[in-house]
């Protein structure tokens, strides 16, 4: 895959293939990089003419992200770049802690665990930690799916009004997935009348056959909470059967992770 195709993968959720998104797109091929790199080096990783990857370095090296070795030819990490990831590291008690939650669900269920939250017309995995057994299903932070046939899509369309909800759905294709993706909206509002009674969600081999996923809302005291945790599992560890098994873990790690958000929004943002 090249810059072009790392970057404009999504171009409806990111904006396109903008000169931002390029620029951003090279820093991440540059950080894979570990030693200096020169212009020719970098132009068959990132498909891009030797041209305009020439002037991307140069604005990249202008703003500090970027810096020249001493014989001239030779890139290497700027001090600026360096610094914001220097203070990403440090100041990411937020992701931790998020993270020490979803890492106590796997340890006590055997089985990964992730956050989502609505982007669009998708559920959008903010962050997952992955069982150490040996059959998994690997989702990783960033993936998408659609919003039809997961657990936490179906959560999170059960908390809008159902004029929103028609809305919503109105421009979304329910493809079917698996032979058990509900495709037809009458019963898609079935089902979401059935979570709403339930107060959580379920992912019978709708989205990927064999997988079988159980979803909670994570409360924020509002009206209605975007962000939902979820466990994932083969069938033949958790069939549709044992759903409920996991929801005290799985309502134990939301309210955990709803005090972290309470915590978390009157301080983003604030000076030390």
């Amino acid at each position: 895959m090249n810059l072009i195709d790392q970057v404009t993968e999504r171009p409806t959720d990111n904006g396109g293939d903008t000169p931002t998104l390029r620029l951003f797109g090279l820093l991440e091929v540059i950080a894979g990089h570990d030693q200096p790199f020169t212009l020719q080096s970098l132009v068959a990783d990132v498909g891009l003419p030797k041209p305009t990857l020439h002037r991307m370095l140069q604005q990249l090296e202008t703003a500090g992200l970027l810096q020249r070795q001493v014989d001239g030819r030779h890139y290497s990490v700027g001090v600026r770049l360096r610094r914001l990831a220097e203070s990403l590291m440090l100041n990411d008690s937020y992701h931790g802690a998020r993270r020490m939650v979803l890492r106590a669900v796997v340890q006590e269920l055997g089985e990964s665990c992730n956050i989502t939250a609505l982007a669009g017309s998708e559920v959008l995995y903010l962050d997952r930690v992955e069982t150490a057994a040996p059959l998994r299903f690997y989702l990783h932070s960033g993936s998408r799916v659609p919003v039809h046939c997961s657990a936490s899509g179906k959560l999170l369309l059960a908390q809008m009004r159902p004029a929103q909800r028609r809305r919503l759905l109105a421009h979304v294709r329910l493809e079917a997935y698996t032979a058990n993706t509900i495709t037809d909206l009458m019963r898609l509002e079935e089902e979401i009348t059935q979570v709403q009674a339930l107060g959580y969600a379920v992912d019978n081999e709708e989205f990927l056959p064999g997988l079988l996923c159980v979803a909670v809302l994570v409360p924020t005291g509002a009206c209605r909470s975007n962000l939902c945790v979820a466990v994932q599992a083969p069938i033949m560890r958790l069939p549709a059967n044992r759903a409920p098994s996991v929801l005290p873990a799985l309502r134990h790690a939301a309210e955990a992770l709803a005090r972290i958000e309470a915590d978390a929004v009157p301080t983003r943002g604030a000076r030390a």
